[in-house]
């Protein structure tokens, strides 16, 4: 070993050391908690942790799915079309209990709560209702590729009592791409699997910050209206 190599690789030790400590950060918390419930249960495990995150969105499945595809890149739980498979099994459990959910509750107490809640129109509510009629297929279908709206769109498929078959068949398809694209990505990028939350994270900021103003401007339009014809 040469003067230079021997300099070489001990300034490359702090280097290799801060990337090992990166790993392990990543694999604490949500990350590591997913990593052992797949390599506890396989394949049966994704799906267990898709179907929570459906239920309970701030579980994120740009976390989730990339594991899930670095784990089979390992070879040693399932293969990358097994994770694909079992993630999308997943999401249609966990999709078909908000139908579920919402299609008990029903038609007529849903617009109950609206009515009960403040700045709301019932004619709101009414054209909300009537463009999900007309748009319900690529709601639902397109819905599954949007962070947030990933799970909330089986609340109002279910409220309208939308065609339970039509309603599998378009959640499959949906999810299965969005779980393809970052399952997929988890198994080339390996180690790396962290950069597909990186930026999916953005994606989700910017759907959140969309939804955020698009509140704002509601309920400054309906304020403003009130004051209106309060003045009046």
């Amino acid at each position: 070993m040469t003067i230079y190599s021997a300099f070489t690789a001990l300034t490359s030790l702090p280097a290799l050391t801060a990337t090992a400590n990166a790993t392990d950060a990543e694999l604490n918390g949500i990350a590591g908690w997913a990593v052992s419930t797949m390599e506890s249960l396989g394949g049966f495990g994704v799906a267990f942790l898709i179907a929570l995150e459906n239920l309970f969105p701030p579980l994120p499945s740009e976390i989730i799915l990339p594991l899930a595809g670095f784990t089979a890149s390992q070879g040693t739980q399932f293969g990358l079309v097994e994770a694909i498979v079992w993630a999308t099994v997943g999401s249609l459990v966990g999709a078909w209990a908000l139908y579920g959910i919402a299609r008990v509750i029903g038609r007529e107490r849903t617009r109950a709560i609206f009515n009960w809640l403040p700045l709301v129109k019932m004619s709101d509510v009414d054209k909300t209702e009537a463009w999900f009629h007309k748009h319900d297929q690529s709601t639902v279908f397109f819905g599954r590729m949007l962070p947030i709206f990933r799970s909330l769109i089986s609340l109002p498929a279910g409220v309208i009592k939308m065609n339970f078959v039509k309603f599998t068949l378009l959640t499959a398809a949906g999810a299965a791409i969005w779980n393809t694209a970052l399952v997929g990505a988890g198994y080339v990028l390996g180690e790396n699997w962290h950069l597909v939350e990186n930026y999916v994270g953005i994606l989700s900021k910017i759907v959140l910050g969309a939804l955020l103003l698009a509140l704002a401007w509601w309920v400054a339009v309906r304020l403003r209206s009130r004051s209106t014809r309060a003045a009046d």
